[in-house]
């Protein structure tokens, strides 16, 4: 019969796996910001926002805050690395006024997380009591990670069009929810049950709206593919006018 440690540590080591393809996901887009030679439009703050949950959870997995939060840590520890490259390149790439705007909110978060370690280690005596502490801090800004795509999903049922919310990236959110909160739950762990339980809802009412609006999604792409043949071919006959006229 399988142990419930084991369990755990598969259902954690499958959630890493599919944490880990979430934090490099944003690979392409830095793939083209360094073709570019430049940030464009991107926003840093869905980077900044990440890394700042990432080092929040890895203070909340330290064995003198929550021990035994072995599989926590490490992926949140490899998350905040992999995302403080991104926020890094962001700044190389940025312009000037933008770059310090960037570097400002970036130790601005470094320092919010050291004084949040040194209090808590300092004031509160026991790990029942700096759990409890940086846990609620963890679940406040957990919460409002994954209460992010909102603002897409609001835009795909404006343009009924899930172009701008990729299928794969959806799903991930899914998966991702679903192994941490089977995690958490089995772990009796509230702090990180709320927020990826949270996760797992808004994963799948992502996927409920791709799945809505997937053929009208297909019918718009369709339709401006179809307009754009049209318009070159309109161009190619004013062409001809052109030079049949001289």
């Amino acid at each position: 019969m399988i142990s419930v440690e084991t369990t755990l540590t598969a259902v954690g080591i499958i959630g890493n796996i599919i944490s880990l393809m979430l934090y490099l996901s944003p690979m392409p887009t830095f793939v083209q910001i360094w073709k570019k030679g430049s940030v464009g439009q991107f926003s840093s703050v869905p980077y900044l926002a990440t890394l700042l949950n990432c080092m929040l959870w890895v203070v909340y997995a330290l064995p003198m805050v929550h021990p035994h939060s072995m599989l926590v840590l490490t992926i949140n520890g490899i998350g905040a690395l992999i995302e403080l490259t991104f926020v890094l390149l962001f700044i190389f790439y940025s312009e000037r006024k933008q770059r310090f705007k960037v570097i400002v909110m970036l130790l601005v978060e470094f320092a919010f997380v050291a004084c949040i370690v040194v209090l808590v280690l300092t004031l509160a005596h026991t790990v029942v009591a700096r759990s409890l502490i940086v846990g609620s801090v963890c679940v406040f800004f957990g919460t409002l990670m994954y209460a992010a795509p909102l603002s897409v999903m609001k835009l795909v049922i404006t343009m009924k069009s899930v172009e701008f919310m990729p299928f794969s990236l959806s799903l991930a959110a899914f998966a991702n929810g679903i192994c941490w909160t089977i995690y958490a739950l089995i772990r009796f762990d509230l702090f990180i049950t709320i927020p990826n339980s949270l996760g797992m809802l808004f994963g799948l009412a992502q996927l409920i709206l791709y799945a809505t609006f997937y053929k009208s999604t297909q019918r718009q792409i369709e339709a401006r593919k179809i307009k754009g043949e049209m318009g070159l071919a309109d161009r190619e006959v004013v062409v001809v006018i052109q030079d049949s006229q001289l």
